[in-house]
């Protein structure tokens, strides 16, 4: 049996993890598949794969380019979701502000540096023409410390994965400003290349395990009650959100890693460039 420890948000993206690991399908070919879930999100993650604590991450696409460009030892080995990520732009439900505009110059609540949540608020910069030199942020690690920072105001927004965030919506925690879509894949399968070296032929079978499963995620029986009732979800939101929801099983091109690529140089995300082959890893 081989121990492979893998790490992710515990977010509905990756129930199909949970669910191959609880059927026993990973165990079937001998891979011990060890998930840690990481609510601080992909800052958190990529630290966890410089240290070497874990060996395979399911983690946001900017956050690990931009990562791995700064010199984290690990390599992108396939596209799990293709569909963009909706990030919805929150703030206190008490708040005063109620048109993004208001929201020019104010302070924004991100899980860590390098996270999803700071990458997309340089995103958002751009869309509305701010200067993303002016943003100001305020670390507060999870969503929980996003309710606490921005109910007594630390800080003044928070991005976030709009469904997974509804339910604070719908609590009257938050109020949803608008949403604020990835342009590129949402998350990719990386690996560390010292763990990829010698287990090539398990991360193989492991690809194969959840691709087959999230190839046919969205037929099986009652997802949409499983996921609403795991995530605190309400069933229309989730059948919402699979509609909008593309698993992928195959890896990132080079004309798609390119794009991106120039994307995060042109939002000042990344202030150099690196090669495809140092990125990504075709198995």
């Amino acid at each position: 049996m081989t121990t492979v420890r893998i790490a992710g948000v515990p977010e509905h993206f990756n129930l199909p993890w949970r669910q191959s690991i609880d059927s026993g399908k990973f165990e079937a070919e001998k891979i011990n598949l060890e998930w840690t879930n990481v609510p601080e999100g992909t800052g958190k993650m990529c630290q966890m794969l410089r240290d070497g604590e874990t060996d395979i991450a399911v983690i946001l696409t900017e956050g690990i380019i931009k990562d791995i460009l700064a010199g984290n030892p690990s390599k992108i080995i396939q596209i799990y979701v293709q569909s963009p990520l909706i990030w919805g732009i929150h703030v206190a439900a008490n708040s005063d502000y109620h048109k993004i505009e208001d929201l020019k110059d104010k302070k924004v609540a991100i899980s860590r540096y390098g996270s999803g949540s700071q990458l997309m608020a340089y995103v958002n910069a751009r869309n509305q023409r701010w200067k993303s030199d002016d943003l100001k942020f305020e670390i507060v690690n999870t969503i929980d410390g996003a309710v606490e920072s921005l109910t007594n105001g630390t800080a003044d927004y928070f991005m976030w994965e709009h469904f997974m965030t509804k339910p604070l919506v719908d609590q009257g925690v938050f109020r949803l400003i608008t949403d604020c879509p990835t342009p590129w894949p949402s998350f990719v399968i990386v690996a560390r290349n010292e763990f990829l070296k010698s287990n090539t032929i398990t991360i193989q079978k492991i690809l194969e395990i959840i691709n087959k499963t999230t190839i046919h995620f969205t037929q099986i029986p009652d997802i949409d009650k499983t996921l609403a009732e795991t995530f605190n979800q309400k069933t229309d939101d989730i059948r919402e959100w699979l509609n909008l929801t593309q698993w992928s099983q195959q890896n990132i091109t080079k004309k798609e890693f390119i794009n991106i690529q120039n994307e995060l140089f042109e939002l000042k995300i990344i202030d150099k460039k690196s090669t495809f082959a140092e990125t990504v890893k075709a198995l």
